[in-house]
């Protein structure tokens, strides 16, 4: 426990005595102070208490509207008003009712946010997919749980989860609810707590349990032959990129992409989209849309509206004539929310701490937890029936001596006495005592002990077996195995997000829509992009740059280009100019790991403009190696956004180079020493991560600084550095070779 600070230790008393005439003393905390004792418990509140779900898949506000709804009896039973719940739940949730029946009503069949709906429910709730439907007031809906809730609460009064008073100590209430799947992967989950942020996606039913099962029998199973990819109640199609995947299984972190699904009604000549994205509203799409068409960048549309109705959503738009349509909806794709990003935080409270995993990691935790769970159940049954042997086993000693035990309890005086008696005269304890006293009259037959005294091999038998099962981890996972095929036989349901295995990504198609004009292009060393216009570039060249930032590469092109951008990640992003806003010299410009969505900590090196794609990319290492790749490698017919494995990571990358025609290169080392090689003297290679050839050998403790065309630098004894072959340490740099800025050493 941490030692309160005095006045003198943690702060300073400044006597304001002038305040409204009174004497006021007043303690100047410091800030760190007071976030440690005013921020610190809050934020941690929301973290384990409020926004993360843990690893039944549950946020605290679920488990208990949930529990409070099985409490009532509402599992299987008759639907009752919202409002009831609502208030019923205040006892464990007081948070207020409006909380509450959000809640709800996101659980709700009603609203579809949920592959298997929790609630099962009556009434106006809305819909996941518009941004403006209003779900009706709990005094006008009805609900009760659905029943696959039976999987939440089966084991729940046999001690298989722990149990905690609510919040003023009147009841109890689980701190988990015992789930018979992983529905962690089943129930898409979104929170934000203080700092960090969770987002599950939800997979189909049964190819969760399938993958559970595989897990179980072997861990080190192939995790993407039975969970395909995500699925979504609001259906769509997935572009289904199996590098993006994996990385989501493995690490937890990552996106993919869903499309809606639309018909072409030639008779009439409209589009209808039937299927939207999880992450997205139809009114965001019909403002996009709207937009468009308002600005002149989609003039193929006539009308648009929502014809949504009971039978599900639609959206219509009417077309112009001669419209193709496959074309029309590659541009909306491209911009509206009709395809759309999901964004994955596999955030899961784990014994109260908060942990980012991968799927893998999550059914490892999920088995474990599970596994104890019906270690519980069984421990739970287990003493059930042992108590019901030792009772039995004392009837079967009355047995020898019905007579005796009549005569016994006949002959005693007080009925005190009674239990006693007994236990002397037939060697048996307290309980058995107890039990023999309160048998009927009528049941003190040989043939009604007999009956019951049979049981007593059956019942050791049937605990050796639930020792067993407690003692054996093989039967448990078998026991779970059974649990999720039973589970998946009953509740499983086929996908409803289709899988696009042949991307249809940003196809070049509309290219002629993005205006063409010549633009000049800045970029910094720490990745700042500015797009000028010749024209502004006039008015003002003056380039405003951050402070310790600088000019690093520039180019005259069209608005139309594209752009390489390289990483440390061995990553290249592609990019289009007429994906960034016309700027100007005085602003700092666009900070390319953000516009492009670079991963955490990746960080930019180098970029070009490949124009035709024709020509050579020179790759410079610290180890003294270097690649020439053709650029045609890095050319594709659909516009991938990002490409891995665009150089060798056996060593850091020192610098890149276009290489349009053979020339001249000057490389430099650490230790000061400099070659110059012809660029004729390497041969292209077609793949991407060659090492490429060592060009200058360098001592253990040194590696190479920089390399620079040789008309760009201020050497002026070319010959004396000129290679004759490869490869060389090079010649030491002389003082009048270095220059000031372009050469400078470590």
């Amino acid at each position: 426990m941490a030692k309160k600070k005095t006045p003198q230790e943690g702060g300073k008393r400044v006597d304001d005595s002038n305040v409204l005439g009174l004497h006021a003393e007043v303690l100047e905390q410091p800030i760190t102070q007071t976030l440690e004792i005013n921020y610190m418990p809050y934020a941690m509140s929301v973290i384990v208490s409020r926004a993360i779900p843990e690893i039944d898949g549950f946020k605290p506000s679920h488990r208990k509207l949930l529990y409070t709804m099985y409490q009532m009896k509402l599992l299987g039973g008759n639907r009752t008003k919202s409002a009831n719940v609502v208030g019923a739940t205040m006892k464990l949730n007081p948070h207020g009712d409006a909380a509450i029946y959000d809640t709800m009503v996101r659980l709700s069949r009603g609203y579809g946010a949920l592959l298997h709906p929790l609630v099962d429910s009556k009434g106006n709730f809305g819909k996941v997919y518009s941004r403006d439907m209003a779900w009706a007031a709990p005094r006008y809906t009805e609900v009760r749980l659905d029943p696959i809730c039976a999987e939440f609460f089966r084991d729940i009064d046999q001690d298989a989860v722990d149990f905690v008073p609510n919040y003023d100590g009147t009841m109890a209430e689980p701190t988990l609810l015992p789930t018979t799947f992983p529905n962690v992967l089943v129930s898409s989950n979104m929170g934000i707590a203080v700092g960090m942020a969770s987002n599950i996606c939800g997979f189909n039913l049964a190819e969760v349990c399938d993958t559970t099962a595989a897990y179980l029998k072997n861990p080190n199973c192939d995790l993407m032959a039975t969970l395909k990819a995500p699925d979504f109640p609001t259906g769509g199609e997935l572009l289904y990129d199996e590098r993006e995947l994996s990385a989501i299984y493995e690490t937890g972190r990552g996106s993919f992409k869903v499309q809606a699904r639309w018909r072409y009604v030639k008779e009439e000549n409209l589009i209808e989209i039937y299927e939207i994205p999880y992450s997205t509203t139809v009114e965001a799409i019909m403002d996009k849309v709207s937009e468009l068409v308002k600005n002149g960048k989609v003039k193929e549309i006539s009308d648009m509206r929502d014809e949504t109705d009971l039978s599900g959503l639609k959206l219509t738009m009417d077309l112009k004539r001669g419209t193709d349509p496959d074309k029309l909806m590659a541009k909306l794709f491209r911009m509206t929310p009709l395809r759309d990003s999901f964004s994955c935080n596999f955030n899961i409270l784990i014994a109260g701490m908060p942990r980012v995993m991968g799927v893998r990691q999550i059914l490892e935790e999920w088995t474990a937890w599970r596994m104890e769970s019906i270690r519980r159940r069984t421990y739970f049954v287990l003493g059930k029936r042992r108590e019901k042997l030792h009772l039995l086993q004392g009837l079967q000693k009355i047995l020898l001596d019905i007579d005796k035990a009549i005569k016994i309890i006949r002959e005693t005086e007080e009925d005190a006495e009674v239990v006693p008696n007994l236990m002397i005269g037939f060697g048996i304890d307290e309980v058995q005592a107890e039990y023999v006293a309160d048998i009927k009259l009528r049941n003190i037959n040989k043939e009604y002990i007999l009956k019951r005294t049979r049981e007593t091999e059956d019942l050791e038998k049937e605990i050796a077996d639930l020792q067993d099962l407690v003692d054996s981890p093989g039967r448990i996972k078998k026991t779970i195995v059974a649990e999720l095929a039973a589970v998946k036989k009953k509740y499983a349901a086929p996908r409803r997000t289709g899988l696009l295995y042949d991307l249809p990504e940003e196809t070049d198609d509309g290219g002629e829509d993005v205006p063409d004009y010549p633009v000049n292009v800045f970029l910094s060393k720490e990745g700042y992009f500015k797009k000028i216009t010749p024209q502004s570039l006039r008015m003002s060249s003056e380039q405003k740059y951050k402070e310790g930032d600088g000019a690093y590469l520039q180019w005259e092109c069209t608005n139309r280009d594209e752009l390489l951008v390289f990483t440390d990640r061995q990553q290249c992003y592609k990019t289009r100019m007429s994906d960034f806003e016309d700027a100007k010299a005085s602003v700092l410009g666009d900070y390319l790991p953000t516009k492009l969505g670079f991963d955490e900590g990746e960080s930019f090196l180098w970029a070009c403009v490949p124009g035709d794609y024709s020509g050579n990319l020179l790759f410079f290492f610290e180890n003294g190696k270097v690649a020439r790749v053709e650029l045609a490698g890095y050319q594709t017919q659909t516009r991938r956004k990002r490409l891995t494995g665009a150089y060798s990571d056996k060593s850091p990358l020192v610098r890149g180079f276009l290489l349009r025609e053979d020339m001249e290169m000057a490389v430099w080392s650490t230790e000061g020493r400099c070659l110059i090689f012809h660029t004729a003297a390497l041969n292209p290679k077609t793949t991407r991560t060659t090492q490429g050839v060592a060009v200058m050998t360098l001592k253990p403790k040194y590696k190479v600084e920089g390399a620079a065309p040789l008309d760009q630098t201020p050497i002026q004894n070319a010959a004396r550095y000129r290679a004759r072959s490869l490869p060389v340490s090079g010649a030491l740099l002389k003082e009048e070779d270095r220059g000031e800025e372009q050469m400078s050493l470590l």
